[in-house]
């Protein structure tokens, strides 16, 4: 359609002069955007009462939702590569809007299986796609810093929620003059709920569409002043050669990778999901806790913090001490630091934080670094697919990690009733499947050739290292 001829990939190479840093802003808006997944505890007992249902069943929604991510974001992978960043990002857009406007009118009519078609289903389409879509794009424009530049745009997802749930309070308590978003306690009204799902589709679409406009990709032969390709590739496991997606898959290096991930999202989010109730339980003492409601809110709001920064410091680290040597990090002193955490988590509540603390920032960074480790590993070929069909690790922990903790805390006793001790079993756990991951990075070996395209399958870094070098930031040949 000539209409949307915009959105062609012909379309969005940048012309000479363009500048690089205004790649990372358009990859936050979408990132930012469907970071919302995070907050979905701002609304869920107001669904619980509106349906008259149970937490589980409402909980479906978020987990259709991150399936669904993974999912997408695996089958889509390579049509991202081939359409381009602004397509891609166009149809997350529309996707996730789409999906909130489905979920409003479930909520409005009482059909439950609409929120789950709605926000679950096809929003998690949108999620897949839009999580995907910038990141082959900021490795091409930053190929001196690729973990800087995943950093900067994946922590956009860690810290959705902390825009997301004080605006969703906000236009909930704008929405229904009896819900006070000062009191844990309160419960908005399905109709608030309902018009809050409206105004955030329209919303993120507008927000996601600036990101849209602004996205380009680099010209062939472009690289940055004074980046040489040689001093990269030099570096241990960097390749200079390119893998595809279908190859890709073939290779042991992509399933020990798929391990290490889901290893590290499956310890993290055991804790993330359990965070409130979980502090308030380390510190119990005669059924009463120390912790108070509040103190915990703002405890996981806290872990969010951690949660994104890690995202982007331990990424942008990794440029410099090298991906493997960074998962060392996060796996081994991880199991250090959950150790910790079973045995002296009660001793106090500072050194408690701490630890909760340091460990999410390692959950948010093994988001934010992998996508540079693929492109060390495999190229940038097709980068983004590979990351995609990676992303079903995701999926799986997103399901594992919970069961194992709750698994674990149902045996050990009710809700409100345990103590830190109830929570060894679980953490010890956890323990062990780092170290399943910490063995899986140290098999990481670089990629035998027979996996490698031919010389004509490359992409601007590959070309880049071929060609002349520039002396400035314009793509080559247009200056």
């Amino acid at each position: 359609m000539a209409a949307l001829s915009f959105l062609d990939r012909e379309h969005t190479v940048a012309d000479a002069g363009y500048s690089r840093w205004l790649i990372p802003p358009a990859a936050l808006a979408i990132h930012l955007c469907i970071g919302q997944a995070y907050a979905t505890s701002v609304y869920k007992n107001a669904l619980v009462a509106h349906f008259d249902t149970s937490l589980t069943a409402i909980g479906i929604i978020f987990s259709i939702a991150i399936v669904m991510l993974g999912v997408s974001a695996a089958v889509m992978g390579t049509w991202v590569e081939r359409v381009g960043p602004r397509a891609a990002m166009f149809t997350a857009a529309c996707f996730w809007a789409s999906g909130f406007l489905i979920a409003s009118l479930g909520i409005a009519t009482s059909q439950l299986w609409l929120v789950y078609l709605g926000y679950g289903f096809v929003g998690g389409i949108g999620l897949g796609i839009g999580y995907i879509s910038p990141v082959s794009t900021l490795i091409k424009w930053f190929p001196d810093r690729p973990g800087l530049a995943t950093g900067m745009a994946i922590m956009g997802f860690g810290g959705g929620a902390l825009v997301a749930s004080p605006l969703s309070r906000q236009l909930m308590s704008f929405y229904d003059p009896n819900y006070d978003a000062s009191v844990a306690s309160s419960v908005a009204s399905g109709d608030a709920v309902a018009k809050l799902f409206l105004t955030l589709g329209v919303a993120y679409f507008l927000v996601m569409m600036l990101g849209v406009f602004n996205v380009k990709v680099p010209a062939p032969g472009w690289r940055p002043a004074g980046f040489d390709p040689a001093k990269v590739t030099a570096k241990p496991l960097v390749t200079s050669a390119n893998v595809s997606a279908a190859n890709a898959i073939k290779t042991p290096q992509f399933w020990l990778l798929w391990t290490v991930l889901f290893c590290n999202v499956t310890a993290g989010i055991g804790i993330l999901e359990q965070a409130s109730p979980m502090i308030q339980d380390f510190f119990r003492d005669g059924g009463e806790s120390s912790v108070a409601t509040t103190a915990a809110t703002a405890f996981v709001g806290l872990l969010s913090i951690f949660n994104m920064a890690g995202r982007f410091v331990w990424s942008s680290t990794s440029d410099f001490i090298g991906r493997k040597p960074t998962y060392v990090m996060y796996l081994g002193v991880g199991m250090v630091l959950y150790f910790l955490l079973a045995v002296a988590g009660h001793s106090s509540t500072a050194v408690f934080v701490l630890l909760a603390a340091v460990i999410l920032s390692f959950y948010g960074g093994g988001f934010a670094t992998v996508p540079a480790y693929l492109r060390d590993l495999f190229g940038t070929y097709q980068v983004g697919a590979i990351h995609g069909r990676l992303l079903t690790a995701w999926s799986a922990a997103g399901i594992a990690g919970p069961l194992i903790i709750n698994g674990f805390l149902d045996a050990q006793g009710k809700p409100g009733e345990l103590v830190a001790a109830d929570y060894r079993p679980a953490l010890f756990t956890m323990v062990g499947v780092l170290a399943v991951g910490f063995v899986a990075n140290l098999l990481v070996r670089p990629v035998a050739a027979r996996f490698h395209e031919a010389a004509g399958h490359t992409d601007a870094f590959a070309e880049a290292a071929q060609e002349r070098p520039s002396t400035d930031e314009t793509p080559s040949g247009r200056r």
